[in-house]
């Protein structure tokens, strides 16, 4: 039975779209195990959100996870994600990213 990699998608929320396109390519074509978010995927806002409690439950699936998987559309990384990239690399997580890094 071939080794599957877990992987957590990172990114801004808006490109939840994309990030929902990649996933489902990284796990029909490449076979991983793909944990991602599940929320605001139709743009909606939410009020009275911990965001506290959102990045513990993200740093949770990091650590579940053998990779993230940085989807950096344009280049672009925010501050939440440049964290969790930092919290990946501290963990001994590979971190893999959509478009190349300059």
């Amino acid at each position: 039975m071939m080794d599957i990699k877990v992987i957590t998608i990172c990114g801004s929320m808006r490109y939840s779209k994309e990030m929902m396109k990649i996933s489902e390519e990284l796990e029909l074509k490449e076979g991983y195990a793909v944990i991602q978010c599940v929320y605001n995927v139709d743009g909606k806002k939410y009020e009275g959100i911990d965001a506290s409690i959102l990045d513990k439950i993200h740093r949770k699936k990091i650590d579940i996870s053998d990779a993230i998987y940085v989807v950096n559309i344009d280049g672009y990384i925010g501050n939440s994600t440049k964290n969790e990239i930092e919290y990946a690399k501290k963990n001994n997580k590979e971190v893999i990213y959509h478009e190349p890094i300059e």
